[in-house]
């Protein structure tokens, strides 16, 4: 077994543990250096595929926005159940995250007048979304970021590996982590004071996501298995439109949110516009809106997805401002000249999560979780489109201030505890390989969660996931398989699951992400959210 120590360890490579690497970086107390671990290569996260863009407040340029019109446009579409003292953090911090991205060399578009340009996302009330390169944000940050680290010399990178597991003494204190180098089959013992998850989602739980293979929740099930409370999980966000490509195999690819904002319409295959029956803002409602709206016009038309018509962009004006939906669109056959782009909701984003203070931190100490696998209550019940890469970068830039005042040189005395965890894997017996049994049973998995723990829910269909979850769990015991990387994904997607499944039981009514058909709202759809902002602001 190897043995290491570092004054950080960041668990994952999106955009908040990059952010945050080169925040760290700069500090020369660190002189056992930062390490990043990554389940496969860099770039192979969530981050990456982001192409809305990164919200911005900054009045001052942006005449028709403000800090309190972002606050309350957060607090809608989170139905009012948002932590308002994280939103106004968030959204004051968002003009300064800006700049420094622009000093990290990521060039947001501008308009004719060289100015920054600022577009529209659903539930917002005024354009406030920067973008880079079109629709290529996501990309472009982490591009950033990642030139920018090249600078440094105290910063090492785990490719192809996980975190096993949190090495949490007698104390309730982290002092480091058990990592899996998946493709050498090899463990290492990581010692730090400082370990921070940034593991993003858990879209592959879901048949249907626009989340990269890697999002199975592992940061997730860490901390949960590691003794950290875990929040609002019934919480899932399933995008209105991702690209439908019939017997698609492998994550969806996502239309923008900003094709809407930029006057793209939704019709159902007879070429009718239907999202004005279903809410005020039609296309353009919070997105547990649109997506339920979809699923209900597509149940009625009695077809398997509805088109989103680009007509009113034009298709030239599209090509410029949205290359990246142009490539895969070409990519999958889909002729643009038509002016519509076949779509269905999957899932997308999740609002629940690890749940952490405004410092980051959770309920182990020494251990914090930043980006979307942590529950900071910016996002309520629904996020709000391009919130999510702001906070991403507002927390990993709270959290290296945090972590600079904290005590940085590795831990020397460990407990009973964390030595027999380690003993436990130093000891690991031979297993038979069930890497197909495992696939099965996880595709098994995702069937039972797309069909009772999606976008719409009742408690025989919840019920059953549990029972079935359960099911699988006494399988893979059955099995007695080698602790591969299937084997872990597997045990960490279950994890999750079972803690979506019982929240969206235990919550008795339907708000947000989370709708009851058996507790439903007084209407088919609210035509428009009424929220006391008032009562929330005088908090």
């Amino acid at each position: 077994m190897k043995y290491s120590r570092y004054n950080a360890i960041i668990i994952g490579s999106g955009i908040s543990g990059l952010y945050l690497a080169n925040k760290l970086s700069l500090n020369n107390k660190f002189k056992e250096g930062i390490l990043i671990i990554t389940k496969e290569e860099l770039f192979s996260g969530s981050s990456s595929l982001a192409q809305g863009g990164i919200v911005c407040v900054i009045p001052e340029i942006n005449k028709k926005d403000s800090i309190e019109s972002h606050i309350k446009d957060t607090i809608k579409a989170g139905c009012g159940i948002n932590n308002l003292q994280t939103i106004k953090l968030v959204s004051e911090k968002s003009s300064e995250i800006a700049q420094e991205l622009i000093s990290y060399g990521v060039n947001f578009d501008k308009n004719e007048n060289n100015s920054l340009n600022f577009t529209l996302e659903g539930a917002h009330s005024c354009p406030r979304i920067l973008h880079s390169q079109g629709d290529s944000t996501g990309k472009v940050i982490e591009e950033a970021l990642c030139r920018n680290l090249q600078k440094t010399n105290n910063l090492e990178l785990y490719t192809n590996t996980m975190a096993v597991e949190l090495l949490v003494d007698d104390d309730n204190t982290c002092k480091g982590i058990i990592s899996y180098n998946w493709l050498k089959n090899e463990y290492e013992v990581i010692y730090s004071n400082n370990i921070i998850i940034a593991t993003g989602g858990i879209g592959q739980l879901y048949k249907e996501t626009t989340n990269p293979k890697t999002q199975t929740g592992d940061g997730i099930a860490l901390a949960y298995n590691a003794g950290a409370k875990v929040e609002d999980m019934e919480f899932v966000q399933f995008h209105p439109t991702a690209m439908y490509i019939k017997n698609h195999k492998k994550s969806m690819p996502l239309v923008s949110e900003s094709v809407r904002g930029e006057g793209a319409k939704l019709v159902d295959l007879d070429g009718n516009y239907f999202a004005k029956n279903y809410h005020i803002q039609a296309d353009l409602a919070p997105r547990d809106i649109v997506s339920r709206a979809i699923i209900q016009q597509m149940e009625l038309t009695e077809t398997d997805y509805v088109n989103l018509d680009i007509s009113q962009i034009g298709i030239e004006k599209f090509k410029q401002r949205f290359p990246t939906i142009l490539k895969l669109l070409n990519e999958n056959n889909i002729d643009i000249q038509t002016g519509l782009i076949p779509v269905k909701p999957a899932q997308h984003y999740f609002m629940g999560g690890i749940k952490v203070n405004l410092n980051c931190e959770t309920e182990i100490k020494n251990l914090y979780a930043i980006g979307e696998c942590a529950s900071t209550g910016l996002h309520g019940a629904n996020r709000l489109a391009s919130n999510s890469l702001l906070e991403c970068c507002v927390f990993a830039n709270l959290l290296a201030d945090k972590i600079a005042k904290n005590n940085t040189e590795p831990p020397k005395i460990f407990g009973k505890k964390i030595k027999s965890v380690i003993d436990k894997y130093s000891n690991e017996e031979d297993l038979q390989d069930c890497t197909a049994e495992l696939n099965i049973l996880f595709g098994k998995l995702q069937d039972i969660m797309s069909a009772d723990v999606a976008i719409r829910r009742n408690y025989k269909g919840l019920s059953h996931a549990i029972n079935q979850i359960k099911q699988i769990k006494q399988e893979i015991i059955s099995l007695n398989p080698a602790k591969n990387r299937e084997f872990y994904e597997l045990n960490n997607a279950l994890c999750c699951a079972e803690l979506i499944t019982q929240s969206a039981i235990e919550r008795k009514n339907s708000i947000g992400a989370h709708y009851r058909e058996d507790y439903p709202h007084k209407s088919i759809e609210i035509k428009e959210r009424k929220i006391n902002y008032e009562q929330i602001l005088s908090r």
